[in-house]
């Protein structure tokens, strides 16, 4: 059984996304090819985006710190810590409204249960 603190998890990568160029930084919590469930911590320093892309599929989000608005088309939503959203299944970008961290869970097609 794997534990880990998304406290500890969320204040490193913020750290990370801020000392970078790009302004972001991810940790893979579970999954990879060979599962069905991918689990990421992503965190944006203030003022930067997940540039638009397509939608992976089954995919929810998780604001773990700060806030963060989506834009999906004309459509957006704004979330703060402890809000969950189940990502449309559309084209769409992320931005970090302050410093912020998310727990992306992605549910990949064609994948089976290891």
């Amino acid at each position: 059984m794997n534990s880990t603190s998304l406290t500890a998890l969320v204040l490193a990568h913020l750290e990370k996304a801020n000392n970078s160029s790009a302004g972001r930084s991810a940790h893979t919590l579970h999954g990879g090819r060979e599962h069905a469930l991918r689990q990421t911590v992503v965190a944006l320093a203030a003022g930067r985006r997940l540039g638009e892309h397509e939608s992976p599929g089954e995919a929810t989000l998780h604001v773990l710190h700060g806030s963060v608005r989506l834009h999906a088309g004309r459509e957006t939503w704004d979330g703060e810590a402890g809000d969950h959203l189940v990502i449309p299944p559309a084209r769409h970008d992320l931005e970090a409204v302050g410093d912020a961290a998310v727990l992306l869970t992605v549910a990949l097609p064609g994948q089976s249960p290891s």
